[in-house]
């Protein structure tokens, strides 16, 4: 088996990712009309918008500011760049051509690394308008094949994006939704972009091919427009075997452009693949080059905030967990890092802050942090068990704070003492005595049975840890 995704044989896979963003602007790239997601369908549009003759672009400073952004966030060098004309023919794209960057991009040579340290290239982040978009009637999997007719809403035609194109580095399906989940948290950080997959202001094309060690790279297939995580490594794990199959089969795999389908869980072919000749890329003639000044640049990379990276190693280092845990992952993903170490700033156990965070807290936070602070120090303590704690907690959540102590108290919590806890453990093994045999015999089943009978005499008291390690060594005793 290969180590690259379990393909067969030595195949390895190599990815590249497109990830197209639209920036959180008020207006859009060349016009005045609002750059609103939900509105009216043709609602914000302008002779720009609908490419009437005479209309002239001009440049959205904040567009560029927020390029910028992305490119300082990714370690690119952010450089003068200008625009090209892209030129081909959708309905929803009225001037049949879209306003670009070509061969002198804003943001080149970057990397982004992933929590498990693998280092993904960027080669380029440039900007470009957004194009229109069809909602095809009547079809298969809202395609146009089989579409009886199609509706066009131009308001998202002239909406600022930026493209990040991955270079190919990425070699599972894994890195690649860690990638798109990486660069969306930087993304979400810098406030350069909302980036909801669900309403297409982030979205993925994939780049897939195969190939053995020691050939040259195979052929790539381009996935357009995955829209969610989990389709991006669902759409690319097919790919991989699709391509593989071919060419074991004694047939070739051909560039294309092709969809994703979520529902049969395959691509399917959309076109051939456009090389740059297609597009007859030229100097769009109605923009100057752009030319961000040094200390533009300077300003804009000094107000960059703590990216995710850096905010998982700082609570890592203060909860003692490793920085690509699965609590403090989730933690900093949504935004509550501060917070937990607001609750070691009072005084509390950051370690249990950071459980209590992620168990109880799904959304922001309404318990001041020291009051929390104070029941981590409880349970820390042993003044009350960890399955009291959890109540105490819940109780905390519900009434959006109060005094750890005094619930506790109210609810009648303490801990009990280590020879009570050794009388309820005979105690369960004498009631339930083939538990005591299944659990010796390696059965970790049992151990939680054995756990249930103590919990439930000691009216939830026992504290489960201390209740464990008693079993476990008298398991060891036993022999």
């Amino acid at each position: 088996m290969s180590q690259y995704d379990g393909l067969p044989g030595d195949w390895q896979l190599v990815v590249g990712l497109e990830v197209h963003v639209e920036l959180a602007t008020a207006t859009k790239l060349f016009s005045a009309s609002p750059n609103r997601f939900g509105d009216e369908p043709n609602t914000n549009i302008d002779p720009v918008t609908l490419g009437l003759p005479g209309a002239l672009p001009v440049l959205n400073e904040q567009a560029v500011e927020l390029a910028m952004r992305i490119g300082a966030a990714l370690n690119c060098t952010i450089q003068a760049c200008t625009f090209h004309r892209k030129n081909y023919f959708y309905p929803d794209m009225p001037k049949a051509y879209q306003i670009s960057q070509y061969d002198q991009p804003l943001n080149v040579d970057g990397y982004l690394d992933l929590p498990n340290g693998v280092r993904v290239g960027i080669e380029r982040a440039h900007m470009e308008e957004d194009a229109g978009k069809s909602t095809h009637v009547g079809g298969s999997g809202g395609r146009v094949h089989g579409a009886t007719y199609s509706l066009i809403d131009l308001n998202r035609a002239g909406v600022p994006l930026v493209e990040i194109v991955s270079r190919p580095d990425i070699h599972s399906a894994d890195d690649a939704r860690a990638y798109v989940n990486e660069l969306r948290g930087i993304l979400v950080a810098i406030d350069a972009s909302d980036a909801k997959m669900e309403e297409g202001s982030m979205r993925v094309d994939a780049n897939v091919s195969v190939h053995k060690p020691g050939t040259p790279l195979g052929t790539r297939c381009e996935i357009k427009n995955v829209n969610s995580v989990r389709s991006i490594g669902r759409a690319i794990e097919y790919e991989a075997r699709r391509q593989i199959d071919l060419i074991e089969g004694g047939d070739v795999v051909r560039q294309q452009t092709r969809h994703w389908d979520e529902g049969d869980g395959r691509t399917h072919t959309l076109r051939s693949k456009e090389d740059a000749d297609d597009y007859r890329y030229f100097l769009e003639p109605d923009l100057v080059p752009l030319a961000p000044s040094a200390e533009w640049i300077a300003k804009v990379k000094a107000a960059l905030p703590m990216l995710p990276a850096a905010r998982r190693a700082r609570l890592a280092d203060a909860t003692g967990q490793a920085a690509n845990s699965e609590a403090v992952t989730i933690v900093v993903d949504r935004g509550q890092d501060d917070y937990v170490l607001a609750i070691a700033a009072a005084g509390g156990d950051a370690a249990r802050g950071l459980v209590y965070v992620k168990e109880a807290f799904a959304d922001s936070p309404k318990v001041a942090a020291a009051d929390v602070a104070v029941l981590t120090q409880m349970e820390v303590s042993g003044a009350i068990t960890a399955t009291q704690a959890k109540t105490v907690l819940a109780e905390l959540v519900a009434k959006g704070g109060g005094d750890a102590a005094a619930i506790a108290a109210a609810h009648g919590f303490e801990a009990i003492d280590t020879s009570a806890v050794e009388a309820f453990v005979d105690e369960a093994i004498a009631t339930d005595p083939d538990a005591w045999q299944k659990f010796c015999s390696g059965d970790a089943k049992a151990m939680g049975a054995l756990v249930g009978l103590v919990m439930k005499a000691s009216k939830g008291k026992a504290d489960g840890k201390a209740v464990s390690a008693s079993l476990q060594q008298r398991r060891s005793d036993h022999g």
